[in-house]
């Protein structure tokens, strides 16, 4: 029988840091919006892209890997990312009518990219198969559940409704098979990743494929 999970963990599969930085680009633009649409200050702006930004990133780092201070506390770069993803938030702000569909658009194109990113992190640090799983949906959920937290929303994440933490799951389960067993560039992989995982976030809002409760109370619809 094949340990698949001690050989996906013996493959480093060094992934360019623009992954990353793309991912907390694309995030922190969904803060960015998010706090441009309730009418925030520069201050608030700029609080709710980095933590939409960097959110997922430091729940990954300071809770499951643990080595040494966050990627963003020792990288200045992220922080040029988060300032480029207020900078061109901003150029929508008239926009408002749109809101709600750009935001679902960098959202999803960042679901796949910290899917990815968080997932090969984990394997980079020895994390088993499933864990390293677990941190990738985690990574790529975690700064949106923290801005809603922020904004006062129900986390979109606990709600039933259109795919979102399923599509990073199939996202990070795409990236396990191509890295193992295609045999295919890193890089190759996270791109067909992160493509995969936009067109099904996309088509599930486009097509309403939704879960579904799994208890109503009484009276309820």
């Amino acid at each position: 029988m094949i340990d698949i999970s001690s050989q996906i963990t013996t493959i480093k599969l060094t992934l360019p840091v623009i992954f990353d930085l793309g991912a907390v680009f694309v995030f922190g633009i969904t803060g960015a919006l998010a706090a441009l649409y309730r009418g925030y200050d520069f201050v608030g702006l700029f609080a709710l892209a980095f933590v939409a930004g960097v959110g997922g990133g430091l729940i990954r780092d300071s809770v499951f890997i643990q080595h040494g201070p966050p990627a963003v506390a020792t990288d200045g770069r992220y922080f040029i990312a988060i300032l480029l993803s207020v900078v061109v938030s901003l150029l929508f702000h008239k926009k408002k009518k749109h809101m709600g569909k750009i935001i679902a658009f960098f959202d999803s194109v960042g679901l796949g990219a910290y899917a990815v990113v968080g997932l090969q992190k984990s394997l980079d640090a020895s994390l088993s198969m499933p864990a390293a799983i677990m941190v990738g949906m985690i990574n790529a959920a975690g700064g949106g559940l923290l801005r809603d937290v922020l904004v006062r929303e129900e986390p979109l994440l606990f709600k039933p409704g259109q795919l979102y933490v399923l599509a990073a799951l199939a996202g990070c389960l795409l990236y396990v098979f191509l890295a193992v067993y295609s045999g295919i560039r890193a890089e190759a992989a996270a791109l067909s990743t992160i493509v995969f995982t936009f067109i099904l976030r996309m088509l599930a809002i486009k097509f309403n494929w939704a879960t579904k409760p799994l208890y109503r109370s009484e009276g309820e619809e």
